[in-house]
């Protein structure tokens, strides 16, 4: 795949705007595909939303410094919407099509074995479902090996990762060029099973309902909640993942800290999986060890923990809470 292939987004939704702007910063063509039937005056309406979204997007990343004034037209001027009645001529011109109509699956397979049949023999189909498996949809797709799901978070156009889920038919080879791609576009892709929830809405939704749980249950306001997650939770893993930072601290502490959880709450949600039992019964307990979840053997530990304590530093200084040590002098 080029670097510079033509982009086409199935609908002109929130997601279609988002990974539009996205592929338009980078240098790529986008077309915007209506998928509903409507009549000129709606179609125009639709238009005019989209390009109006795409246009302030910009504008303020101009004003938060990714690009100037003089930018924002010209970027613009690579992102078109075109009704359902063109969408032929625009997928025939695509080189990778996203979908992003709603979430019903009935929906899905329609406008995508639609536009499967309409696309070149080469060209790469993808859903951006955050909850429907790609083998649920890749029936309905004429090339399936050429099909997978491609989750980006919003806002498309900042968040970084993008989660890759390729299904039981999908070519690996497809998997390779479609994280070439947006590794191109300086997007962090990640592939990840078939599996309800991908990665990242997997991990939030127990983060975020264990927050709400304690709310109501008085453990602390809102207000506090938040701010721990901001300035420890967050801040952590903003710098080491889940499962790096369980090898940093060790995975023998996750598994007794998880089994007085679960007794003094009463609940086996805080109870630690299989894994973690097996990887202390195996010496796997993390740094001091040499190997956790990850492998550490050969690895400078000293200078990488330099490394993973200087980017916290960094963050310090980014949150304006870094300050120099207090020293008594004469």
């Amino acid at each position: 795949m080029t670097n510079r292939v033509n982009i086409a987004c199935l609908g002109a939704g929130r997601m279609g705007r988002g990974i539009a702007v996205a592929f338009a910063y980078a240098g790529h063509q986008v077309t915007m595909i209506d998928v509903k039937a409507r009549s000129a005056e709606e179609f125009a309406k639709l238009e005019a939303d989209a390009l109006g979204e795409v246009t302030k997007t910009f504008a303020s990343l101009s004003k938060l410094g990714l690009l100037t004034e003089a930018d924002v037209d010209p970027l613009i001027a690579r992102v078109s919407v075109v009704p359902a009645s063109q969408s032929e001529a625009a997928l025939s011109d695509a080189g990778m099509v996203f979908e992003g109509v709603p979430e019903v699956v009935e929906l899905k397979r329609e406008v995508l074995g639609s536009a499967s049949r309409q696309v070149r023999p080469d060209t790469i189909v993808a859903s951006t479902t955050s909850t429907i498996l790609v083998d649920d949809l890749s029936g309905a797709i004429v090339n399936p090996r050429r099909f997978l799901n491609v989750h980006w978070l919003n806002p498309a156009y900042l968040i970084p990762l993008v989660e890759v889920s390729p299904g039981r038919a999908t070519d690996p080879a497809i998997v390779d060029e479609v994280k070439g791609l947006l590794e191109g576009i300086g997007k962090v892709p990640v592939v990840c099973a078939a599996t309800p929830g991908f990665i990242v809405p997997r991990i939030q939704a127990l983060a975020m309902n264990e927050a709400a749980r304690m709310v109501e249950e008085g453990v602390a306001s809102a207000e506090e909640i938040d701010k721990a997650i901001r300035y420890g939770f967050g801040f952590r893993y903003a710098v080491l993942g889940l499962l790096e930072f369980i090898d940093w601290g060790g995975g023998d502490i996750l598994y007794y800290a998880s089994r007085y959880l679960e007794g003094a709450l009463g609940s086996d949600r805080y109870r630690a999986p299989d894994v973690i039992s097996r990887n202390m019964h195996e010496g796997r307990i993390g740094l001091r060890t040499g190997a956790g979840f990850l492998d550490y053997s050969g690895m400078d530990v000293d200078a990488y923990r330099v490394k993973r304590l200087q980017a916290m530093v960094d963050l310090l200084r980014h949150f304006d809470l870094a300050r120099p040590p207090v020293l008594d002098r004469n």
